[in-house]
């Protein structure tokens, strides 16, 4: 079940141009500590919290080549790149991809396929060296990984300040942990905040100003009714959790 759902998060996030590889991911492991009966095994080797994210982020790769071949859309830089090549050949890709280069959009839809079980293959003999990554010690290993954040928060822009943030964030994380506090909202309210505020903005662009948009077009209702439904069903969650501690005290 944690892989059909991580396929399902993975694919229709794929769907929507821009949303990058982790949005997924995070997606999936947030909606299985969620559902788990257990969520305190999240975070000790639990395999739903693997096999979920990877599947979604498997399903994420495929489904954002979607809107590449139908509307002519990269639905990430990776797939930006593949557009690019296309264009170098002079394939431009859209609604009629399929029907003047039906070699070329097949062909992409059939590596998915190929790729897909060379990676089992390759993967399954490899098991057991993967599993020996495990016996590093926890301080080497984590040395290693807060290395590789720190050299890659430079390159980013190539400031000191970068680097700085990452250490202010990684000890505003170590807090939240100790607190309790889960930290995959805050993750995805900064990934998610500049697309909805870009996207707030075309609206309000289109309406011209005029904010009963998003109450007048049934999608736009029905996601809005959506959201407030999981804050209702989240703030009654967290009121029966406070009422349930009280009546224990």
């Amino acid at each position: 079940m944690p892989i059909m759902r991580g396929t399902a998060i993975g694919t229709f996030l794929g769907l929507i141009p821009g949303i990058g590889t982790i949005l997924p991911t995070i997606a999936s492991y947030a909606a299985e500590k969620g559902i788990a009966r257990d969520p305190s095994r999240f975070g000790r080797g639990a395999i739903e919290g693997v096999a979920g994210p990877e599947t979604a982020n498997n399903a994420y790769a495929n489904a954002a080549l979607i809107p590449l071949l139908t509307l002519g859309i990269p639905g990430s830089p990776t797939v930006a790149i593949i557009m690019g090549a296309f264009m170098m050949k002079n394939i431009i890709p859209g609604p009629f991809l399929f029907e003047q280069h039906a070699d070329v959009a097949w062909g992409v839809i059939g590596s998915f396929v190929v790729g897909n079980v060379i990676l089992l293959v390759l993967n399954l003999p490899l098991i057991p060296l993967w599993v020996r990554f495990l016996r590093i010690p926890r301080a080497v290993l984590f040395t290693l990984i807060l290395a590789c954040c720190v050299i890659g928060a430079y390159a980013a822009n190539g400031q000191v300040f970068d680097v700085g943030l990452l250490c202010l964030f990684g000890i505003l994380g170590y807090v939240f942990k100790k607190l309790d506090v889960p930290v995959a909202p805050m993750i995805l309210t900064l990934i998610l905040g500049p697309l909805m505020e870009q996207s707030l903005r075309q609206s309000l662009e289109i309406s011209r100003g005029d904010f009963m948009v998003f109450l007048e077009r049934p999608i736009a209702l029905a996601f809005v009714l959506v959201a407030f439904a999981v804050v209702a069903i989240s703030t009654l969650r967290i009121a029966s959790a406070v009422r349930g501690q009280d009546s224990e005290l």
